[in-house]
């Protein structure tokens, strides 16, 4: 039996996400990162949201904080909406997302622009923008 990947990418999980999450690939675009970092959120895999966190706020990451925050809420869906720039010979790339959630027994939605950077050769998740910010 096959699992779908939480990312709705329409591939299975195990060819999709899953290897970035378990370290066996790297994403090669910013769009890759931003739909395995989704899925750990959905999986609850807590050290891969540290791991591409650009490095300087990686200090300040909350393992325990966030895996609560995971536990409390359940992912139901991930629509990207736009992507600029990203791409395996690029530096940089922005990625704007709604991602659906039931939390507490409320439907919610985070709609976010996120700023990604490579650093030798890997993407990382830098941070929100303003939407109509450009790169």
């Amino acid at each position: 039996m096959t699992t779908p990947c939480p990312c709705q990418s329409g591939d299975e999980f195990s060819k999709c996400c899953l290897p970035f999450l378990e370290g066996t690939a790297l994403p090669e675009t910013a769009e890759q990162l931003m739909r395995s970092r989704y899925s750990a959120y959905a999986t609850k895999h807590v050290d891969y949201l540290k791991e591409t966190l650009w490095p300087r706020f990686q200090k300040s990451f909350n393992p325990l904080e966030v895996a609560e925050y995971a536990s409390q809420t359940q992912w139901i869906g991930l629509e990207i909406l736009a992507t600029e720039k990203g791409h395996p010979e690029d530096a940089k790339g922005t990625v704007l997302f709604c991602a659906k959630y039931i939390a507490r027994g409320e439907f919610g939605e985070q709609r976010e622009l996120s700023l990604f950077k490579k650093r030798k050769g890997r993407w990382f998740y830098v941070e929100p923008m303003e939407e109509g910010s450009r790169l």
